[in-house]
C-alpha cells in the first residue's frame, strides 16, 4: 500500500477531491438506478457498471498524471486530426432519437463500449488552445496570421459537435474565450471571433429550420426549452424540471434519507442530468452543499496549480481543462434548480455515464501532471539549498 502512494504525485488536494466525488457518487447512483432496473430487477449490476466506469476513469487519471505534461503540447496537435476524423464519423452515423439528430456516441467494436467523442474533443481542443495561447504568449500578433492554426481546428470541431449537441458547444465555445481572455489574447479579435460564432450559429439555424429532417427536430427542441425556460410555461417539456423541483422541494435541510427518494421512479435521467435533484432529496442541503463546496475547493486547488506552474503553457493548460469540469458542475446544478434551460450535461465524477467519468479524470490527471512537475522542481531547489548536502560535497 505503501508503494502505492508513494506513487502518486501531483497536488494531494485534488486527488482527495477526485477521490470524495468518486465515493459519494456510489449512493445516490445506487438509489437512483433502481429506476433503471425496472426490466431487469438488477441495480446492483448498475452499482457494479458505475464502480468499473470509475475504476477505469482512475487508472486513465494515474496513468495520464505520470507523463510530463511537456508532452500534452505535441500531443494536442496529433490528436486534433483524430478527433475531427472521429466527430465525422459520430456524425455519419445518423442515429436518431425520436426524429432528432443524436449522433453522440461511436462504438468501439473490440469491446463492445460506446464512446461519447465531443467530451473527447472538448478536452484535446483546450489542451490545443493553451498550447497555441503559450506560444504567442507577450508576442504581438494579427487577426490574420491566428486563423488558420488557431481558429480553423475551433471551428471545425465545433460545427461537428453542434449538430447533436449545442450545450457542449456553447460550454466549450465559451470556455475557449474565457481562456484565450485569461492568456492575453487581443480582446477586440475575440470580439470578431464571438460575433463570428454568433453569425455561423444563426446560419446553422436558418438552414436547419429550412430543413425537414432531424436537423430541424432538433433546432426546434432548442428553441422549445429555451422559450419555455424563458416564458415559464408548463408544458410536457418541463415534466423532467418539475419532477427535479419536487424533489428537492422534498428534501428540505437533512434529505429523506439514502435511498428513500420517491422522485427517482418518475424523474428521466436520475443517475445522470438529473441526479443533483436526488441527490438533494435524499441528503437535503446539507449534501448539495457538501458537494458545492468540494466543486469549489477543486477550483480553488486548480487556479493553486496554475499560479505554481513554472512555464505559461502549463497555466493556461490547468485553467483549460480545470475550469470546464467545475463550469459543467455548476451548470448541472443550475439546471437542477431552474436556473438554467435543460442541457443534458452530467455532474463530474458522480453521475453515471462512462465518457463523462472517463474525460473527467483525463482532465484531471493532466492537472495533477502539472502539479507534479512543480513538486520535482521544488524538491529539486530543496535538495540543492541543504546546508547539510554543501558541507557534504565540501568535505
Amino acid at each position: 500500500m505503501q508503494n502505492i502512494f508513494a506513487q502518486i504525485k501531483g497536488d494531494r488536494a485534488i486527488w482527495a477531491i477526485a477521490t470524495l466525488l468518486a465515493i459519494f457518487s456510489f449512493l445516490p447512483v445506487y438509489s437512483a438506478a433502481s429506476n433503471l432496473a425496472v426490466s431487469s430487477s438488477n441495480t446492483f449490476s448498475f452499482f457494479v457498471k458505475h464502480f468499473m466506469h470509475l475504476a477505469l476513469g482512475f487508472a486513465i487519471m494515474f496513468g495520464v498524471h505520470k507523463v510530463p505534461y511537456k508532452y500534452f503540447r505535441g500531443l494536442s496537435m496529433i490528436l486534433i486530426p483524430v478527433v475531427l476524423v472521429l466527430l465525422v464519423i459520430t456524425m455519419l452515423q445518423g442515429t436518431t432519437i425520436e426524429g432528432a439528430n443524436a449522433s453522440r456516441w461511436i462504438q468501439i467494436p473490440v469491446v463492445g463500449v460506446s464512446f461519447q467523442t465531443s467530451t473527447f474533443a472538448a478536452v484535446i481542443i483546450m489542451v490545443y488552445v493553451a498550447r497555441y495561447l503559450s506560444k504567442i504568449k507577450d508576442r504581438a500578433i494579427s487577426f490574420k496570421e491566428t486563423i488558420l492554426p488557431l481558429w480553423t481546428p475551433v471551428f471545425l470541431i465545433l460545427i461537428l459537435i453542434l449538430p447533436a449537441n449545442f450545450s457542449t458547444t456553447a460550454i466549450v465555445f465559451t470556455m475557449i474565450m474565457m481562456l484565450a481572455f485569461v492568456g492575453g489574447y487581443p480582446v477586440k479579435y475575440l470580439g470578431l471571433i464571438i460575433v463570428s460564432g454568433i453569425i455561423a450559429l444563426a446560419f446553422f439555424v436558418m438552414f436547419a429550420k429550412m430543413t425537414t429532417g432531424p436537423l430541424n427536430v432538433k433546432v426546434t427542441t432548442w428553441e422549445n426549452r429555451i422559450l419555455n425556460y424563458s416564458n415559464n410555461e408548463d408544458t410536457e417539456a418541463d415534466y423532467q424540471i418539475e419532477k427535479a423541483k419536487i424533489a428537492i422541494a422534498s428534501g428540505g435541510i437533512k434529505g429523506v434519507g439514502p435511498g428513500k427518494s420517491r422522485q427517482k421512479n418518475f424523474l428521466p435521467q436520475s443517475s445522470s442530468d438529473f441526479i443533483f435533484a436526488i441527490i438533494i432529496e435524499e441528503y437535503g442541503l446539507l449534501g448539495g452543499v457538501f458537494l458545492l463546496i468540494l466543486y469549489s475547493w477543486l477550483l480553488f486547488r486548480i487556479v493553486i496549480v496554475s499560479q505554481k506552474s513554472d512555464t505559461i503553457f502549463g497555466k493556461l493548460l490547468v485553467l483549460g481543462v480545470g475550469l470546464p469540469i467545475v463550469f459543467q458542475a455548476l451548470i448541472n446544478m443550475a439546471v437542477a434548480v431552474e436556473l438554467f434551460p435543460v442541457t443534458g450535461q452530467t455532474l463530474p465524477l458522480i453521475s453515471s455515464g462512462g465518457t463523462s467519468i472517463w474525460m473527467t479524470c483525463l482532465a484531471i490527471g493532466i492537472i495533477l501532471s502539472v502539479s507534479a512537475k512543480r513538486e520535482e522542481l521544488k524538491g529539486q531547489e530543496e535538495s540543492e539549498e541543504n546546508p547539510l548536502d554543501i558541507l557534504s560535497e565540501t568535505i
